[in-house]
């Protein structure tokens, strides 16, 4: 298909940006072969990570399962299906605005402008993107829905391992496809299409998998925490049990649980690989002279990436082998231990595939330069570990900050149980914030030993390449993100089953399935898988947010390439001093940015709570007759969710859209303030919140697990505290990567567009564009309040 795409143009590439961008020759000697047939072989790698991702997923449905578990899951898929079909629909809306200024700039205003083939390709590659976002995406709910009724069932057996080895499956085969997949799609661009067009290809792709990111973890986010806090209430509000089968919120919350954390963190994963490698494609294009030095470090980037494959594979591998033999038999164990034996292992096996790839690929370029780059790397896949550890310090059934949450709820109720849990996410902050830029600063001092000698702004080269490092352990990263979703959903399926109620069921499951069911042992065992799920889950929202941050930095080294070439360097390093004011300005205005944003997200997760709440209190049935909701009251649920969701993204995407083109039209070096100020103040603001959330969700875990105290004053605290860290850790935090990659992606097209415009144009456009975004933000807080209840 892209082939066949690439037919289409003909005319040499326009002037300015990623668009100009030629791709040479992938010629050279690389292990005794051209780079071209190199990268066949890394190309024919990925298919068997695709195969890897599918043997998965075929096992994990083949797995038995009581039908009274299926059903649930069954019914769970469904909805998910619906919601992500609606998700499409209103996908397809939002580009429509992307593609009306990729065909106003590329069109009309570039010098010189492009042909309609060529501006097709754009638009057919913007769409690519979007697909690749979607169906990885799906695929994600399937094996998630898949798994969880297997978890559920699993945990029947008397035996934890099953409910940590069912979910952790489904997770690795999520990451291989997902990897797999965006390295399909970039190889093929990278060797099938000719050089002079590969540039328009990418930037396409990479707009288009921003754009699905960002709706999908957005509206995810959103459409999740309406479910989860609209259930969790109902435990307060009636005094019922957890995922109690007569609450009509719960089903609703399974499917936010793929929604948002399955649905959206899947999407923005495939959007961060591909991003990311974009933006290192990119700079070495830009930045190193050498066309021979191009092709190498061209070559080694790629094979490093499908190299992550091998890696991710083989230590998944290893450690299935060694919890098996230790684990397998056990009656009880710490679930956490193996995902954490699982993420160090493959960040050391890594690390030693990072040297031995690069020697071997690169070693014959001057001044060790193999060395050097492969100790950037490191940087990065030693962040991709230790920000977990770090994570877990905070977040997990064992941090004694989660503990202090639990103690502090035990005299002070929800108050000190939410003091305490953002004490947490402040300290996690300035933690991580150190850590980042300490393996930052490593990778800085290395690159002054000599890079300067290959290419411009070595140091940019360097943050990109520690990027790179962080998504080094890329399908064994979304695994354990992926854990999560999975064994939240195993335990809502096992009460929204009701098996234990079932006549029978003993003597059917140990007829059948040849086992005799432990029930009470089953629950304990998925609570506590659970509160492992929750770390785990917690620990990918870092990585994630600082490779948006890091990778920022050499998309925005791509605009400032631009205006050099516009305006002169020394014009450009003047426009970039602290002393401009207009670039002063921009560095304050995107942390305004950041902190509307946080809002608008969270009060749309509060206006839908309030709706879902108010109609589950209206129709949820507890006389003694009542098992379970009705199917058309949890679909009633799932609309409210995806209403607030989808009018809640809306109104964010278009005043984030309409702000980009409003600064970039206002003056380039505020728009670069700009984006250098949403990626710091956004990192620290999702570093924050996530944590903060993640303290607040595991001490409800070890009330309900390790204190048995569900239904108690202390464990209403909890609750309390855990429904106001659900928008912050799943909600507004998660949804900062996508928002930052697509802002500064979109932006270099925005100001190449903006500075086409004579100044007096421009001007006005600014304040047409900023004038549409405060409409959308007044829209986004005002549009969607609580109404007023009169009082008499």
């Amino acid at each position: 298909m892209t082939a066949l795409f690439a037919l289409l143009l003909s005319t040499p590439a326009f002037a300015g940006g990623e668009a100009e961008l030629k791709i040479p020759a992938l010629q050279g000697s690389f292990m005794g072969m051209t780079g071209h047939n190199l990268l066949l072989i890394g190309l024919f790698i990925c298919l068997l990570g695709i195969g890897f991702g599918l043997v998965q997923y075929s096992q994990i449905r083949k797995l038995p399962v009581h039908k009274s578990m299926l059903e649930i899951s069954e019914l769970i898929y469904e909805t998910c299906k619906t919601y992500l079909l609606t998700q499409i629909k209103f996908i397809a809306l939002l580009w429509s605005f992307i593609a009306l200024v990729i065909i106003a700039y590329f069109k009309y205003l570039a010098t010189p402008q492009m042909s309609w083939p060529e501006v097709i390709v754009i638009l057919l590659f913007s769409i690519i993107g979007i697909l690749g976002s979607v169906a990885v995406a799906w695929f994600g709910i399937r094996i998630n829905t898949f798994a969880n009724s297997r978890t559920a069932f699993a945990s029947l057996g008397g035996k934890p391992f099953p409910t940590m080895e069912i979910p952790l499956k489904a997770g690795m085969s999520i990451g291989m496809l997902l990897i797999s997949v965006e390295l399909v799609l970039m190889l093929a661009i990278l060797l099938f299409v000719p050089g002079d067009a590969a540039g328009r290809c990418f930037i396409g792709f990479a707009i288009g998998e921003s754009l699905g990111a960002a709706a999908l973890r957005i509206a995810g986010g959103i459409f999740t925490k309406i479910a989860d806090i609209g259930s969790d209430l109902m435990k307060i509000v009636f005094k019922i049990k957890e995922d109690d089968a007569r609450n009509p919120g719960v089903i609703a919350d399974c499917v936010g649980d793929n929604a948002g954390d399955s649905v959206g963190p899947t999407a923005d994963g495939f959007e961060t690989y591909g991003v990311t490698g974009v933006a290192l494609i990119t700079f070495i294009l830009l930045a190193v002279k050498d066309p021979a030095i191009q092709v190498s470090l061209l070559v080694w980037i790629f094979v490093m990436r499908v190299g992550m494959i091998v890696t991710s594979a083989a230590s998944y591998w290893i450690n299935g082998l060694w919890a098996k033999a230790k684990y397998g038999a056990a009656a009880k164990f710490d679930f956490e231990v193996p995902l954490t034996t699982l993420v160090w292992l493959t960040s050391i096996v890594s690390i030693v595939m990072t040297y031995v790839l690069s020697y071997v690929l690169i070693g014959n370029l001057p001044d060790h330069l193999w060395c050097k780059l492969s100790t950037i790397i490191t940087c990065g896949t030693l962040a991709g570990a230790l920000i977990p550890e770090l994570v877990k310090a905070f977040t997990s059934t064992n941090s004694g900050h989660v503990r202090e949450v639990v103690t502090a709820s035990k005299e002070g109720g929800a108050s000190l149980n939410i003091i305490s849990g953002i004490v947490a996410g402040y300290f996690s902050a300035y933690w991580m914030g150190l850590t980042i830029v300490a393996l930052m600063g490593a990778a800085y001092y290395v690159s002054t030993f000599g890079l300067a000698g290959f290419m411009d702004a070595p140091a940019i080269f360097s943050f990109g390449l520690v990027a790179f490092g962080f998504l080094g352990m890329g399908p064994v990263t979304i695994a354990v993100d992926s854990y999560g979703p999975v064994t939240d959903n195993a335990q809502s399926v096992y009460e929204l089953s009701t098996i234990e109620t079932i006549p029978g069921i003993e003597a059917e499951i140990q007829k059948d399935f040849g086992f005799k069911p432990d029930f009470e042992e089953a629950k304990m065992f998925l609570e506590e898988n659970d509160g492992a799920g929750n770390t785990f889950k917690a620990t990918a929202k870092p990585v994630l947010i600082g490779t948006a941050v890091v990778g920022a930095t050499t998309l925005i080294f791509s605009i400032i390439q631009v205006l050099n070439g516009k305006f002169g360097v020394l014009k450009v390093v003047e426009g970039l001093s602290i002393i401009n004011p207009l670039f002063l300005l921009g560095l304050i205005t995107g942390g305004a940015i950041i902190f509307w944003f946080s809002g608008a997200a969270c009060q749309a997760v509060a206006t839908g709570a309030y709706r879902a709440v108010e109609f589950i209190k209206q129709n949820i049935k507890l006389d003694a007759g009542a098992e379970k909701a009705s199917v058309e009251d949890s679909k009633k649920v799932v609309e409210i969710c995806t209403q607030y969701a989808q009018k809640g993204m809306f109104n964010i995407f278009l005043a984030v859209f309409f702000s980009t083109l409003a600064f970039a039209c206002l003056n380039h070096f505020f728009f670069i303030g700009y984006l250098i100020s949403i990626a710091v103040f956004g990192l620290y603001q999702a570093i924050f919140m996530a944590n903060a959330g993640g303290a607040w969700d595991n001490a409800k875990k070890l009330v309900e697990t390790e204190l048995k105290a569900k239904g108690t004053e202390l464990h209403d605290a909890c609750v309390v505290g855990d429904t106001v860290g659900d928008p912050f850790k799943d909600t507004s935090s998660v949804a900062m990567n996508p928002v930052i990659k697509f802002t500064t992606l979109f932006g270099l097209l925005a100001v190449e567009l903006a500075i086409g415009l004579n100044p007096v144009t421009a001007h006005i456009a600014a304040l047409v564009f900023f004038l549409v975004s405060t409409v959308f933000v007044w829209r986004s807080f005002y549009g969607m309040r609580i109404p007023t209840v009169e009082t008499k």
